[in-house]
């Protein structure tokens, strides 16, 4: 059910938060062993669930807009008093000892935490492969993967076991497990969310955002976790950006140039199936040239890894979190590094280290800074002649588990999603149709993007592609 549904449900008392944290917990019992959407599952829910039926009999229609609704949480967000993991050996006993913004006001609303949501660790990964709590499946087709990093929360949504749920999106980490799992998935404008509380990968980039089953309910999410927050002076005010006004109809753009980037033909036909049903509700496609978005691949793996590196720095085995004995200090932060991190996260801050490195700052890191600047620019520009720009999500479907077991490979399945993040604007991922793998039906979702500040504009127009409206 969408939190309209169950909200409509509460106040009658046909249905209570009880009843629905009950039937959550069997789908937990009975899927996630073999899922594995998650890292905890929190034992005083049904506490909360219990005062929350309690307070809707004495409120109705006054209680708070999200009491009692499930939410799965990402487990690199700080629950004060639960372990923030970001599924990493690092963190593996950490417990957070303060709220993060967007779980106070989650908590204002009334929300019920189910649990902590598996992910790549660190939120470094597009599959959930690399998480040190194991991986992460994906409901429709348990052989393959629900995407990353957010694949424990896209997953939660998908089996139901959560209304909803927060991921973070530093490069796609939201969208591209919504596309694969067969949910919305929505990335903000940077800054309109506070990052207080998340645990960084790239600063420049991360974002919180909700997957869920409609657009509306992603929209009722990002509103009440969205703010200008004292603890985070990258939080925006809601005059930074040009007000974005709503339409009737939209004219879409579609960059062509940019699409023939290693997308499945059968991925491209239901994106081009989209085409024609919004052209049929009266909406305007023209083809636009963007062609530094290709370059913003390259560019993301410069920037990101350059923020890894600094922001993954403070792990030293000193502070908190893992620390491993060794004969000196030095050794002591060789060895805690070593058995902490996996993979994937050493490659990144390897990478990282390197770009900033003296010799090569300005050859590396500087040029790609420069492209992001300019890939803004080009952004601002079509978004004059534009409502929207369309793209598919991720070129491909939900990939075997294992199959990509080259780095470049994966990396490559993040080219239509991490122009949005480098260049700090909002973008929606919807499901639009299946692809048949296997003698399985794949989800595979549409990225809807809009101008800086236009996150209303582009839940209006989700609403409308999925036939809320």
């Amino acid at each position: 059910m969408t939190i309209s549904e169950l909200r409509k449900k509460f106040v009658e008392g046909s249905y209570t938060p009880v009843d629905a944290l009950t039937d959550i917990q069997k789908v937990i019992d009975e899927r996630d062993g073999t899922i594995n959407a998650f890292v905890d599952v929190f034992d005083d829910a049904m506490a909360s669930a219990e005062e929350a039926t309690a307070r809707y009999k004495t409120e109705g229609e006054n209680a708070p807009a999200l009491l009692g609704m499930p939410i799965a949480i990402k487990t690199n967000i700080l629950i004060e008093g639960k372990r923030a993991t970001a599924s990493s050996k690092m963190l593996e006993h950490y417990v957070a000892t303060y709220d993060a913004t967007v779980i106070t006001k989650l908590k204002e609303a009334g929300a019920l935490f189910v649990g902590a949501t598996n992910m790549d660790e660190f939120a470094m990964g597009s599959s959930t492969e690399s998480s040190a709590f194991g991986i992460t499946r994906n409901p429709v087709d348990e052989s393959r993967v629900p995407g990353g990093s957010s694949g424990g929360s896209a997953a939660a949504v998908a089996m139901g076991a959560a209304v909803a749920a927060l991921g973070t999106d530093t490069g796609g980490s939201v969208r591209q497990p919504a596309s694969f799992c067969g949910v919305v998935g929505y990335k903000p404008t940077y800054g309109s969310v506070s990052r207080s509380g998340l645990i960084a990968m790239g600063s420049s980039l991360d974002q919180a955002g909700p997957l869920t089953n409609t657009v509306a309910d992603a929209e009722i999410i990002h509103n009440i976790i969205s703010g200008k927050d004292p603890l985070d002076a990258t939080t925006i005010n809601a005059d930074t950006y040009p007000l974005v006004p709503l339409k009737d109809t939209y004219r879409i753009g579609v960059p062509r140039d940019f699409l023939g980037t290693g997308i499945d033909a059968d991925v491209s036909a239901v994106f081009e199936s989209t085409l024609t049903k919004l052209k049929e509700a009266g909406h305007e496609i023209v083809d636009v040239t963007l062609p530094l978005m290709e370059k913003g691949l390259a560019a993301y793996y410069i920037v990101m890894p350059a923020e890894v590196s600094s922001n993954l720095g403070r792990f030293d085995g000193v502070r908190y979190g893992l620390h491993v004995d060794g004969a000196d200090l030095l050794d002591d932060y060789m060895l805690t590094r070593a058995q902490g991190f996996g993979e994937e996260v050493k490659r990144r801050i390897l990478l990282g280290t390197y770009v900033l490195s003296a010799g090569y700052y300005d050859s590396y890191y500087g040029k790609a800074e420069q492209v992001r600047e300019m890939m803004r620019d080009e952004l601002d520009a079509v978004f004059k002649d534009v409502d929207i720009l369309l793209t598919p999500t991720s070129p491909v479907p939900a990939f075997k588990i294992g199959e990509k077991s080259d780095p470049l490979s994966m990396y490559l399945a993040d080219i239509f999603t991490v122009p949005a993040n480098l260049t700090g604007v909002p973008a929606l991922s919807i499901p639009a149709g299946t692809v048949d793998r296997d003698g399985v039906l794949l989800p595979v979702g549409v990225q809807c993007i809009g101008p800086h500040a236009g996150d209303a504009r582009l839940f209006d127009f989700g609403k409308k592609m999925n036939g809320e409206l």
